[in-house]
C-alpha cells in the first residue's frame, strides 16, 4: 500500500535529473558527430579508412557524453534507485540516514545506514544551482517522510 504523501511534497515516483547539463552534452555530442561525419565525406582527399576513423571518433565522443548525461535519481514508493554514470543501486527508504548537498559539492551524497556515503550524480549544481538545491530539498523531504515512516512500521 502506498505511503500517504505529506503536502509538499512531490508526487511518487519522481525523478531528478540534471537536465540542462544533459540537454548540452547531448547536444554538443550530437552536433560533433554531424560536423565529423560531413566534414569526413566532403574531403576527398581522405581514404575510406580516414573517414571511418572521422565517424568513429565523432561516435566515441557521442557515446561517452551519452554516458555522463545519465545520472539520474529515481524516488518511488519502493524506495531511491540512484543511476550514475556506469552503476545503479536500488536503496529502500531506510537505507538512506541523510541527503548532502554542501557548498562546493558536485553533486549529492547520500549517507546511508551502513555508514558509507552513495553519491547520487543526478542532482548536481553545474548549470542549474538552484534546481539541484530544490531537488536535494525535496529528496531529503522524502527521505525524512519514508525512512521514518518505513522505520516505524
Amino acid at each position: 500500500m502506498p505511503t500517504p504523501v505529506p503536502s509538499g511534497l512531490p508526487e511518487l515516483p519522481v525523478t531528478f535529473r540534471p537536465t540542462r547539463t544533459r540537454v548540452v552534452l547531448l547536444s554538443i555530442g550530437a552536433a560533433l558527430l554531424a560536423v565529423l561525419t560531413v566534414l569526413s565525406l566532403m574531403l576527398e582527399a581522405f581514404t575510406t579508412g580516414d573517414r571511418a576513423t572521422f565517424i568513429g571518433t565523432g561516435l566515441l565522443v557521442f557515446g561517452v557524453l551519452v554516458l555522463l548525461s545519465r545520472p539520474k535519481v529515481v524516488a518511488s514508493d519502493e524506495g531511491v534507485t540512484v543511476v550514475n554514470l556506469t552503476t545503479s543501486r536500488k536503496l529502500a527508504w531506510a537505507q538512506i540516514v541523510r541527503v548532502n548537498l554542501r557548498a562546493g559539492d558536485a553533486w549529492v551524497h547520500l549517507d546511508l545506514s551502513d555508514g558509507t556515503s552513495l553519491p547520487a550524480m543526478g542532482i548536481q549544481p553545474g548549470i542549474a544551482k538552484d534546481q539541484a538545491v530544490a531537488d536535494a530539498r525535496a529528496l531529503r523531504a522524502l527521505v525524512e517522510a519514508h525512512g521514518t515512516a518505513g522505520s516505524a512500521t
